[in-house]
């Protein structure tokens, strides 16, 4: 979730200690980078929650900090996202795709839930590129796949995994993001959000005057 706030991403697996810090440090890391991408010349007006719904173990690492990430940008921008696509990965500061352990374990997890329900030819899973020479999935994946019934697509940075996920562009351009990109429509509800939390500050302001000058 997300709205108007002070900049904090609260990570609810950690305040309810159930989350543990390597998985702490990733959603650390990911506030980075959506500060740095979206809010470099200004507050980053927000408040957000990541929370893993009925877990009621320990959850640890960061393989999911760019499926995290994600989430936060279509909760900001009110983006929907593919469901029928899993990703896995890791991020750093620069929203650079990093290599996770238990690769071929996790593609094979997926694919053994979509085949239970019917392959539909869209599903598919979303995995680091630096993985891609490690595989070394069972022959139903691979034919699943070599017949186009089921997807593996590799990512070098969390936007192509948001391109995926949204079906929009990324738009970067040298100095702004293109009309109709996710990154245009996440950094105009971020300009939003800074305009609405300095109208505010505006207003507590202005009546903390009259009320002393009263």
């Amino acid at each position: 979730t997300a709205r108007l706030g002070a900049g904090k991403v609260v990570d609810i697996e950690r305040e309810s200690k159930l989350g543990g810090e390597i998985h702490s440090k990733a959603v650390m890391i990911l506030s980075a980078y959506l500060a740095r991408t979206y809010a470099s010349d200004g507050p980053l007006a927000l408040s957000a929650s990541l929370v893993f719904e009925q877990s009621y173990g320990g959850v640890d690492g960061d393989s999911a900090s760019c499926a995290e990430l994600c989430v936060l940008l279509s909760a900001i921008a009110e983006i929907p996202l593919a469901q029928h696509l899993a990703v896995t990965g890791s991020m750093n500061q620069f929203g650079e795709v990093q290599a996770i352990g238990g690769v071929n374990e996790k593609i094979e997890g997926f694919f053994d839930i979509c085949a239970a329900r019917g392959l539909s030819g869209e599903q598919g899973v979303i995995i680091p590129a630096a993985n891609q020479p490690h595989l070394m999935l069972k022959p139903a994946v691979t034919a699943a796949v070599e017949t186009g019934k089921f997807h593996v697509y590799t990512a070098s940075h969390v936007e192509e995994v948001m391109e995926k996920l949204s079906g929009l562009a990324a738009g970067r351009e040298v100095d702004s993001f293109a009309a109709g990109s996710f990154n245009r429509l996440v950094a105009e509800r971020i300009k939003e959000l800074q305009q609405l939390r300095a109208a505010l500050a505006g207003s507590e302001k202005s009546q903390d005057n009259g009320t002393d000058s009263g």
